[in-house]
């Protein structure tokens, strides 16, 4: 195996464990304030509940885009090469 295809095999999986990581993290954080808002002021859940699905989407679109790179460095490119 070659250093140029064993780092791309270590950039996938870094691509895929990061992704994974800050999906997690955000996700966390913007659930810690949801909740939070929440306790605060109870009246105002509806509008809360749905800025924060839509928050969440966003939030999650970055990652997912990161772990299908990831897959497709891991599998297309570095299969192909291999």
């Amino acid at each position: 195996m070659t250093e140029s295809i064993a780092m791309l095999y270590i950039a996938g999986g870094i691509m895929l464990g990061v992704g994974a990581a800050g999906a997690a993290i955000g996700i966390g954080i913007l659930g810690a304030r949801f909740l939070e808002g929440i306790a605060r002021q109870p009246e105002m859940l509806g509008m809360l509940r749905t800025q924060f699905f839509i928050v969440m989407g966003l939030v999650d679109a970055l990652p997912i885009i990161a772990i299908a790179i990831g897959l497709y460095v891991l599998f297309a490119v570095v299969g192909g090469a291999g």
